[in-house]
């Protein structure tokens, strides 16, 4: 006699809230990511007259430690790029409390591809840039632009789908 584990059974509320929380994370992941690219991207810090001194200059361990404070220092200065990040961390604050409550099982992949999808869509809305196979695939089997964007949303809706059955599988 085998017994498959499954999920107690819980109320709407639950569920409404651990979807809830699994959209939020993935939207904290995934959504900010683009924006924290395209901040990093463009991000033109100004001059840090200690660098020039010769007593940074001179040596390869001060240059490389006060390079990589000032790069830090001012990235986080920046606003464009600080706030998608402080939105991105929370995701991961809320994920660690998530795998406290919810099953792991189901919580690591369904945020992991809600991450994903989201990062799919903050890309188009940031850049335009939809995913395709790329132009060598473009150029051998003559695909057009649309045929690669109706792919995204074909791996999209699988990946929704696959979250489906993670899901339905652990409640039998």
């Amino acid at each position: 006699m085998s017994t498959k584990p499954t999920l107690p059974p819980a109320d709407a509320d639950h569920i409404i809230r651990y979807i809830f929380a699994f959209i939020l994370v993935g939207i904290a992941w995934g959504f900010t990511t683009p924006f924290i690219r395209r901040a990093a991207r463009t991000h033109s810090p100004p001059p840090h007259p200690i660098l020039d001194s010769p007593a940074v200059k001179s040596s390869w361990t001060k240059s490389k430690l006060y390079g990589a404070f000032f790069d830090v220092l001012d990235l986080l200065r920046n606003p464009r790029y600080a706030i998608p990040l402080v939105i991105n961390l929370t995701g991961s604050i809320w994920f660690f409390l998530l795998i406290g409550k919810a099953e792991l099982s189901l919580t690591v992949p369904i945020t992991n591809s809600l991450a994903f999808l989201f990062t799919v869509l903050g890309d188009w809305y940031v850049d335009r840039k939809v995913i395709s196979r790329g132009s060598v695939i473009h150029a051998e089997y003559n695909f057009q632009p649309a045929d690669c964007t109706q792919d995204t949303w074909i791996g999209m809706a699988l990946s929704l789908a696959g979250i489906g059955l993670c899901v339905q599988s652990k409640t039998r």
